[in-house]
């Protein structure tokens, strides 16, 4: 009943409090998860599961666990955990006739075992979290670390002998461990390279000289923080996807790369105040997998458009009449967008 009591409440405040505050910023996720059970699926859910990091975990990771005995070590503790705590729930039940002092010395020994029970049962959701979205396992190995050190626990592993034996056990484990440990070292440390984007450099550039420090841009997210980052310039939408107000902004600047007519997307950029949009071809054919191209993520909003040729591939060709290029190099061109319908 106290579960029910507890999930039940928390819903219901959640609700009431979004209500309250009109708080929309975390509405896309119940539709993340949905989509992760069903087969729904909007614009902004696309968006998400697109992506790699947010698909479901890959089976190298696991694989990795194993290698580092992380797995099999949270594995053990997780049991002998289960185990003692389905033991003193056991004790408690059937039990009938305790003195009081024995009654306060079990409740003591049951307490003292909680926090290991809390960090059991937040490793379960995270490993939950990590499995349907990849990059949620940036919770899941530090917490998986933190409960593999309660090896060196007494209170848990005290069945493998005195304290003597039990730090030689430990010390066995982290030498074990660290074999694959090390080799993941300097597997890490063997990479070196060097970032080079020229062609982007150049825009940057030439934003830098050719366009006034108020000028507004819009485009693709990742190219945007760099704007904003290298020019200082004001930009309408960037990588803070959980925004919501920032998920209507791009997804009216990403119907750039939809089936809409040119007047239309104009239209959406100039409600935004765009001075400038950068248009990059790969975003209009980039495809990382049946269904996640630009054109095809917009075919779930406007199934009437489907068949016709994507806006993006018209730009890439000739801007006119709806928008004017004034820069353009192998991967970017500058559109300049049009203060008025004329």
């Amino acid at each position: 009943m106290q579960g029910l009591a507890w999930v039940g409440s928390t819903v219901l405040l959640k609700f009431l409090l979004s209500t309250v505050f009109g708080a929309s910023d975390d509405a896309h996720i119940s539709g993340l998860i949905k989509s992760k059970f069903t087969s729904y699926k909007d614009f902004h859910t696309l968006m998400y599961t697109c992506a790699a990091e947010f698909d479901f975990m890959e089976f190298e990771t696991p694989v990795r666990y194993l290698k580092t005995l992380l797995l099999p070590i949270n594995l053990l503790v997780i049991v002998l955990i289960a185990g003692r705590t389905v033991q003193d729930l056991f004790r408690t039940l059937t039990q009938e006739t305790r003195t009081d002092d024995v009654d306060e010395a079990a409740g003591s020994d049951v307490a003292a075992k909680g926090e290991m029970v809390y960090h059991s049962l937040q490793l379960v959701a995270f490993t939950v979290l990590a499995i349907l979205i990849m990059r949620l396992k940036l919770f899941l190995t530090p917490h998986m670390c933190i409960m593999a050190s309660l090896v060196c626990s007494r209170q848990l592993f005290g069945w493998i002998g005195e304290k003597f034996r039990h730090q030689a056990v430990v010390f066995g484990v982290m030498a074990m461990m660290a074999i694959q440990g090390v080799a993941n070292l300097q597997a890490q440390w063997a990479i070196i390279g060097e970032f080079s984007n020229l062609p982007q450099e150049e825009l940057l550039d030439w934003i830098q000289e050719n366009t006034r420090p108020d000028a507004v841009f819009a485009g693709a997210m990742p190219t945007m923080a760099s704007v904003k980052l290298s020019t200082g310039r004001p930009i309408v939408n960037h990588p803070h996807y959980e925004d919501a107000g920032l998920r209507e902004r791009t997804k009216l600047v990403y119907s750039m790369y939809s089936r809409m007519s040119g007047e239309n997307v104009k239209q959406n950029l100039m409600k935004l105040g765009v001075d400038f949009f950068i248009l990059e071809d790969s975003w209009c054919t980039r495809r990382t997998r049946p269904g996640c191209s630009m054109p095809e993520i917009w075919d779930i909003e406007n199934p009437d458009n489907v068949g016709k040729i994507p806006f993006c591939t018209h730009m890439s060709r000739n801007s006119r009449p709806y928008f004017s290029t004034i820069f353009s190099n192998d991967i970017y061109k500058v559109l300049k967008v049009p203060k008025d319908l004329r």
